[in-house]
């Protein structure tokens, strides 16, 4: 199995990308607003993947954060908001705002399931900081660590009730960067005590089975590599100090934050200690360069994403439920709308 996350270059597998996913067995798949028309086109392109895999449980995922950050758009599918709602409503109720993040994952999932899409690159639980570029903004559920971290458990809790894998991001934390990473590399010379404040949320939530790391490079612990990059950022900080053991996925490798050849990167990513370089664009070049300079997925690796897609399922139909979910949400979230 290739270490790496591929993308679609379409609404359907072309005849050139289902014989290279056949013969490359990557460890997984990236959808975007391209490969996303219909709900029964989107099922048939997640059917065919999983056909060329013979398996049922497939790492198939999407960013489908809600707010600006979502690839299955209305009018098919419904407007999610974005995690800043949480984090006002947590000013005046804090177990309402925990409720109502969690009933909003799991009505999201169920979107997610529906059309067999196994995991969403959600919750965001980077720190939000004044000052910083906004990149992450209104993403993330606020300023304060602990509450960033519980409304992101709530997320984590909610997605895994319909069925779909959440992965924590982006570690070690992008909140207080000035730069946005997907144009450049955002260089965060905090010290290590006041990145102990960005790391808050990812200890808190270590045991997630999945992650994602930041194209940021911290000079506190390496002034040369991005975190992604960085055998001391992903080893030390991630495995060691944060004590994350869950899927480690690189942030895109086509970003502009890290140069070089796309292949290079994403073998230098696994050299680093990443479990799986995550590649978005589906330029084929590209992804055969990445199965032929990767080395096979590593053991430890394996058994991460084992771990990661177990309790992964596709379910019967919940429109009732996610009706359900919809109501509680939105009556919860009434409450800070009165208070404006």
């Amino acid at each position: 199995m290739v270490p790496a996350i591929f993308g679609i270059s379409g609404l359907a597998l072309s005849a050139d990308e289902r014989a290279f996913f056949a013969d490359a067995d990557p460890a997984g798949y990236i959808l975007f607003g391209r490969n996303v028309e219909s709900r029964e086109q989107l099922r048939a392109l997640t059917d065919s993947l999983r056909s060329i895999h013979g398996r049922d449980r497939l790492l198939i995922t999407i960013d489908q954060e809600g707010g600006r950050v979502a690839r299955m758009k209305p009018p098919v599918w419904p407007a999610y908001p974005p995690g800043a709602v949480f984090d006002s409503l947590y000013d005046l109720a804090p177990a309402s705002a925990i409720e109502a993040a969690r009933a909003n994952a799991e009505a999201l999932a169920i979107d997610l399931a529906e059309v067999g899409i196994s995991c969403t690159h959600a919750p965001v639980l980077d720190v939000r900081a004044q000052g910083a570029h906004d990149v992450i903004g209104d993403r993330a559920y606020g300023f304060e660590p602990m509450r960033v971290a519980a409304i992101g458990r709530a997320v984590l809790d909610g997605l895994a009730r319909g069925g779909v894998a959440g992965t924590i991001k982006h570690i070690p934390g992008h909140g207080r960067a000035c730069a946005d990473s997907h144009k450049e590399l955002p260089t965060v010379t905090a010290s290590e005590e006041e990145l102990e404040r960005d790391m808050a949320p990812f200890r808190a939530l270590a045991s997630a089975a999945m992650g994602m790391t930041a194209h940021v490079r911290y000079t506190a612990w390496d002034t040369d590599n991005p975190g992604t990059l960085s055998p001391f950022v992903v080893g030390e900080i991630i495995r060691k100090r944060i004590g994350f053991d869950g899927l480690l996925l690189t942030d895109d490798i086509d970003m502009q934050a890290l140069t070089g050849p796309i292949p290079d990167n994403a073998a230098r990513a696994l050299a680093a200690g990443c479990d799986i370089a995550l590649n978005c664009w589906a330029k084929m070049d590209d992804m055969v360069g990445i199965a032929r300079a990767c080395p096979t997925m590593r053991p430890e690796s394996a058994e991460r994403l084992e771990r990661a897609l177990a309790p992964t399922c596709v379910p019967a139909d919940r429109t009732a439920d996610q009706a359900a979910l919809f109501a509680r949400r939105d009556a919860l979230l009434a409450l800070d709308e009165a208070r404006a």
